[in-house]
């Protein structure tokens, strides 16, 4: 069982190092046992999450700015160069079964898919520009895929690990346990980008059906978790340090929910008969605000939350990635209540949101650079 503390404690090494499973031997080197602990978790897939959510939410702004476009696709080359990075170190560490033992890391495993189906529709929204069409739809289908089968496994294997294995105290639910179940979500909204372009006719309404049900999955079992976040919040103590930016969780699975239904409205009637077509239109309008005003409490709540905290101190923790892909998800469901309504009060709030997102990234990103060179020269000395 974890209680507050230890769920604090593990959230910090989980997400920098393997979880200590087992005791170490009274004859082990305190260096070899170093040597032997993977540094990277799961949760560092978030970096590439907030970065590419970056350069794809500038594409959804109801405004143009001069210059955006291109600014947005440096950044989604540096988010595809990150993907490759991580994705070879975290497989090289072997550490897939260590993690998933761990009641805290294991959460993040819905990082990796999220970071695939990020840098994958923005091969399509970005990279089309330095690639071409064909290859940005190749490049897209093929993470498309991989995303959406990896976060379909881990949001059905990470909750019955949860049952089966893993024993949690009352305390124990935070923000991270929204990640398991988040990607499906993020697969019916990267998702919709392939409609038009799948073919017409069963694979066309297979994919856009498939999208919906993805979209269902994600977003009830979000709400689901959300309420049992709401309970640990009320009926125990606030969560402190690290613990604390995962609250933002929640306004990015609200955000993502509203951000998928206006994407699979847009391309509906391409595989949809005109009266279904024009209901999915209906229900990206009304439910899409109607999930909005609920994220805007959610986000109300996690500031509250977070300037509680920075006022006794916050450490930096990969944790602050968290700040970052929500505060994106905002900006696309946003931009997409602006377009579908013509509100210029939607018009202004998506570009301030995207105004602080830039802002987050710039901040979280400087710490994460300096973290990263700090436990490269630490690693190189230890090894020296």
């Amino acid at each position: 069982m974890i209680d507050s503390a230890a769920a604090t404690e593990h959230s910090v090494c989980g997400m920098n190092c393997s979880p200590c499973a087992a005791p170490v031997a009274p004859t082990a080197a305190p260096t070899a046992d170093r040597k032997r602990r993977p540094l990277l978790g799961p949760s560092w897939f978030a970096a590439v999450m907030g970065t590419g959510i970056v350069a794809n939410a500038a594409v959804t702004l109801p405004w143009a700015f001069h210059g955006l476009r291109t600014a947005a696709m440096v950044v989604w080359l540096g988010a595809a160069l990150l993907l490759v990075l991580l994705a070879v170190g975290y497989l090289r560490q072997r550490a897939l079964r260590l993690h998933a033992g761990d009641p805290v890391t294991a959460q993040f495993f819905g990082a990796p898919p999220m970071a695939l189906l990020t840098v994958g529709s923005g091969a399509l929204l970005l990279g089309r520009r330095l690639i071409g069409l064909e290859a940005a739809l190749a490049v897209d289908w093929v993470l498309w895929s991989l995303g959406t089968v990896l976060g379909l496994g881990t949001a059905c294997a990470v909750p019955y690990l949860m049952v089966t294995r893993h024993r949690f105290a009352p305390d124990a639910a935070f923000g991270g346990w929204l990640m398991p179940v988040v990607p499906p979500m993020v697969s019916a909204a990267t998702g919709a980008l392939l409609v038009p372009h799948a073919p017409a006719g069963q694979l066309r309404l297979a994919l856009l059906l498939g999208c919906y049900a993805m979209l269902g999955l994600g977003l009830v079992a979000a709400l689901l978790v959300l309420a049992m976040i709401y309970g640990r919040l009320v009926h125990h103590e606030a969560p402190t340090g690290p613990v604390v930016p995962t609250v933002w969780i929640g306004l990015g699975a609200l955000g993502q929910s509203v951000t998928a239904l206006g994407a699979l409205a847009a391309v509906a009637p391409s595989a949809l008969p005109a009266p279904y077509a024009r209901g999915t239109a209906v229900f990206a309008l009304l439910g899409g605000v109607v999930v909005w005003g609920f994220a805007m409490l959610w986000l109300a709540l996690a500031t509250g939350l977070t300037v509680r905290t920075i006022r006794t101190g916050l450490p930096f923790a990969p944790t602050w990635w968290s700040f970052i892909f929500p505060v994106g998800a905002c900006v696309t469901a946003t931009g997409t209540l602006a377009e579908r309504t013509g509100s210029e009060a939607f018009v202004w709030m998506a570009v301030v949101f995207y105004g602080l997102l830039v802002i987050a990234w710039v901040v979280v990103a400087g710490h994460s650079l300096r973290h990263a060179a700090r436990n490269i020269w630490v690693s190189a000395y230890e090894e020296d």
